[in-house]
């Protein structure tokens, strides 16, 4: 089993341990010039006359990053850890300075924590008179998360990813996965901001060190070097920029090794949008990846006409509802980093028909805990996901399965035996070997030796189609309501959708098309009436099964007592939005360089909370 770099902190192991969260607040800028200066902390971001020249010095000669770039070896990750994300400058230094020193088979990992990070349009003031930094620039705005608590990833650069911590710093990382191999410890002033620089966090940047980790700093102050000093860090002065007389540089014991990013075959059981986005996010990390499927590509619950990508706001800053957030925001750059043309995001209508889901999306808005770049409430009774929307999930999973590094196979699985040298999987006549096998097959998990066990339960949901009218063929928004209404596609409104929790019936019913209808009627009787009223033409039903665990999260990671077997499955109604995260995380787990997710998310999504339920071993 290819396991993380760093192993989940003990207290961390279940959702039931959350760390303490807050909504995030923005910072508040003044400026003076071209120069931001933080209200909040009376100090400014960078030197007003010599800011990238500054940070070059202390940050990137200070942590010897040109060197340890160029001691990189093929397929080696560096990572970089932050205190202090601010305006992104010693990011995008850092990132130049790897592209230009490091081998062209190397990555870096950049991960950064911010308590109150800057508003996209200061970010753009603050980073817009750098000629030389604006093509790295440019991608980190465009990019750059919403001020929601918790790890945001995304991609710099083909070769650097980039994690975001909105959030308290210590509780931050003591909730990331990442072995840190060069610190930039970059936080306001100790006079100004001395919760960045306590012995507690010291100590959790300690926990978090590589060996040979270097360490630089623009502060010398005599507490920072006592707290760094105590846990176990070798600090010294170093001269300092302008009239600064003095900067820290540091390390940690031992020799520097970083870590070398995995890759080898993966076979993946599933070719709907858990199966695609996993066999994607392995091709993009150089896995070569067969997908298995008998049924052709989103076949099932994937299949769908049109899916709507949304999520439902909370004020609670819990596992659950973290995860529910943070893979809204990821499948939406997912969209946009594939190029993805086939879609419509431009925002989501949730009508809050259901009083405790209005309560919910109400105060969820009123406390911060979701700004208005993602949620944005038009009256007590309606708002809007910005920039979610909806698309069509079979050419979503066709386009992510385009990819060179991907293979499919149309067989059937029968078995599976995982061993010392790999995973061997029986579908068909053949038998496949690789170094690892993902299952992405929804329900059909419980058919599978060894996993009949899963508390899964299969929810039976049958989407109604119907014509256009002259009234709704220019609607361009996706609602949410009790069900949901999408715009027309080829003609047709797709109106869906049922939950059936108990019966097993197989293939489509009218009796499901009036419960769409109604609920419709019910919910939203303008457009009820507009697509026709009692005369809505049903032109075509599909119905199919969706997988949901009984806490109503994915599955996602290694089973335990099975090497090298892992699970992406339990998606219920929301495969669209929660897949990509998933994904991600898998690749993580697989290349073996940690998570870019929170490891109280990954642990509140792993199969271990199932572990009873499971055999230890499986059957061929």
């Amino acid at each position: 089993m290819v396991m993380s770099k760093v192993a989940l902190p003990s207290a961390l192991m279940h959702a039931n341990h959350p760390l303490n969260r807050s909504p995030i607040i923005p910072a508040e800028l003044s400026w003076r010039g071209a120069t931001p200066i933080s209200a909040r902390y009376g100090d400014v971001y960078f030197s007003a006359d010599h800011g990238p020249a500054e940070s070059q010095h202390v940050f990137i000669e200070g942590s010897a990053l040109p060197q340890r770039c160029q001691a990189l070896r093929s397929g080696q990750c560096l990572t970089l850890g932050e205190l202090g994300f601010g305006t992104g400058l010693n990011l995008l230094l850092a990132a130049q300075c790897f592209l230009r020193e490091a081998p062209a088979d190397s990555f870096l990992h950049y991960h950064s924590v911010e308590l109150h990070p800057l508003s996209k349009s200061d970010l753009q003031r603050a980073l817009q008179h750098w000629p030389d930094l604006q093509p790295l620039a440019a991608v980190l705005l465009d990019e750059y998360p919403p001020p929601i608590n918790g790890h945001h990833r995304f991609r710099l650069h083909p070769r650097i990813e980039v994690t975001l911590m909105w959030g308290a710093a210590e509780s931050c990382w003591q909730d990331s996965q990442a072995c840190v191999d060069v610190w930039f410890l970059d936080g306001f002033a100790p006079a100004r901001n001395p919760q960045m620089w306590t012995a507690a966090l010291c100590q959790t940047l300690a926990e978090h060190s590589a060996a040979g980790a270097t360490l630089a700093s623009f502060s010398v102050a005599a507490a920072v070097r006592e707290h760094l000093t105590a846990a176990g860090f070798v600090v010294e002065r170093r001269p300092g920029f302008g009239r600064k007389r003095h900067a820290l540089a540091g390390h940690w014991p031992g020799v520097a090794a970083p870590a070398m990013r995995r890759t080898g075959h993966a076979l993946v059981t599933g070719a709907g949008i858990a199966g695609a986005t996993t066999a994607r996010a392995l091709a993009e990390h150089g896995w070569q990846v067969t997908v298995i499927e008998a049924e052709g590509i989103a076949h099932g619950a994937s299949g769908n006409l049109a899916g709507v990508i949304y999520s439902t706001p909370s004020p609670h800053l819990h596992a659950q509802n973290l995860f529910y957030q943070g893979a809204l925001w990821r499948a939406l750059r997912w969209l946009h980093r594939h190029d993805f043309q086939t879609h419509q995001l431009n925002d989501v209508i949730l009508h809050l028909v259901e009083p405790r889901r209005r309560r919910n999306t109400l105060h969820a808005a009123d406390s911060g805990a979701w700004p208005e770049e993602q949620l944005v409430i038009d009256t007590p009774h309606q708002a809007r996901l910005i920039g979610a929307g909806y698309i069509q999930p079979v050419l979503w999973c066709q386009h992510l399965l385009d990819h060179p590094n991907i293979t499919r196979i149309c067989a059937r699985v029968t078995g599976y035996q995982p061993g010392h040298d790999g995973v061997s999987v029986t579908a068909g006549d053949h038998t496949y070997v690789g170094d690892a096998l993902i299952l992405c097959t929804a329900e059909t998990t419980l058919h599978l030796p060894g996993l009949e066990g899963l508390p899964l339960r299969a929810m039976r949901g049958q989407v109604s189609h119907c014509r256009a009218t002259p009234k709704s063929q220019h609607w361009t928004q996706a609602t949410c309501h009790r069900g949901y209404l999408t715009p027309a596609i080829d003609g047709l409104h797709c109106i869906g959708a049922t939950f059936d929790l108990h019966g097993q019936r197989h293939g489509t019913h009218p009796d499901d098309d009036a419960d769409n209808l109604s609920q419709l009627h019910a919910s939203l009787p303008e457009a009820w009436q507009a697509l026709g009223g009692d005369a809505i033409a049903v032109v075509g039903q599909r119905a199919a099964y969706r997988c949901q665990s009984p806490d109503r999260l994915p599955l996602c990671g290694a089973i335990p007592g099975q090497a090298g077997i892992y699970l992406n499955v339990a998606h219920g109604s929301r495969g669209l939005t929660h897949t990509p995260w998933c994904a991600d995380a898998l690749a993580d787990q697989l290349t073996g360089l940690g998570s870019g997710g929170e490891s109280e998310v990954v642990a509140a999504l792993c199969p271990s909370r199932y572990a009873k339920h499971l055999a230890v071993h499986c059957a061929s």
